[in-house]
């Protein structure tokens, strides 16, 4: 009788190790297996918003997401191009679209993020109207920003362009130039250590927030946001022919959140406007 019963408890022991260890099993299937790596390639050392999004998406996914720094606009695209980065987000959709004619590139975008609007920045000036005849302004060298920069200046009425409505205008578009201002075309990288050599600058939002320039209390004069800003979108973009990857439709869903908005709110101080619900990509 004794044998029996210590058979039965035997069995009934193995029986509920034999449990555990597959309630086990099934609850951490997802952290035993190797977590999927996506590399995302950002602009400047500030990204907050990617910061949380890298241990939600390793907490909730197990996707690894590696965080990758440039301190310029092209190679982030390069680099999505040659495939030693998965994705990138720092960039306007008219950018994105500029680049690829000229560079022969195959970049896509695949959700918008934010807007972040530009700015007349200054070391010398309270205010625009002090602008002295020959004054030196630097605005960025690239199409797209180039274009934006100078319809910056003729909002703020610096100078007066031609069409303003067009989106690629030049320096050969200006038709009134009353201060008789000397515009220096630099990479946009480099405008807001121009500062010191210029009378203005015109400077991404992105720049003056590395810089610690707060956009919303030290522009001179700042970019409005208006229905017809849509060019000036950021996007995430990945190699064209991945679009349709499950693994980047994950990362813009955990994105595009209260959440992520809250933080990018805070940590731009409000200079960056998240703008995913105000329209889709197609």
């Amino acid at each position: 009788m004794k044998l029996k019963n210590i058979f039965v408890a035997g069995l009934a022991l193995i029986t509920l190790a034999a449990c555990g260890a597959a309630t086990t099993t099934k609850e951490d299937s997802k952290t035993a297996e190797a977590p999927k790596k996506v590399v995302v390639g950002v602009n400047g050392t500030k990204h907050e918003q990617w910061d949380y999004l890298q241990k939600e998406l390793k907490e909730k996914e197990n996707i690894e997401l590696e965080i990758k720094e440039f301190e310029d606009y092209v190679t982030p695209n390069t680099a999505v191009e040659d495939g030693s980065v998965d994705l990138n987000a720092f960039q306007t959709i008219i950018y994105l679209e500029k680049f690829n004619k000229e560079k022969g590139t195959h970049v896509k975008p695949i959700a918008y993020t934010v807007i972040a609007p530009m700015g007349v920045y200054s070391k010398k000036l309270s205010a625009l109207s002090e602008l002295k005849d020959g004054d030196k302004v630097a605005i960025p060298n690239d199409t797209s920003n180039n274009s934006r920069a100078l319809r910056l200046l003729h909002a703020a009425g610096v100078i007066k362009l031609d069409d303003v409505k067009n989106t690629l205008v030049t320096k050969d578009n200006i038709v009134e130039n009353p201060k008789n201002i000397d515009i220096i075309e630099l990479p946009a990288g480099q405008t807001y250590r121009a500062l010191d050599e210029v009378a203005i600058s015109v400077i991404n939002s992105g720049y003056a927030v590395e810089a610690g320039l707060d956009p919303k209390t030290e522009a001179k004069f700042l970019e409005e946001v208006t229905d017809s800003s849509q060019p000036y979108y950021n996007v995430i973009a990945v190699k064209e022919g991945r679009e349709n990857e499950e693994i980047f439709k994950t990362i813009i869903k955990y994105y595009q959140t209260k959440e992520t908005a809250k933080i990018i709110e805070e940590s731009t101080k409000g200079a960056s406007i998240p703008v995913w619900e105000k329209a889709t990509l197609k």
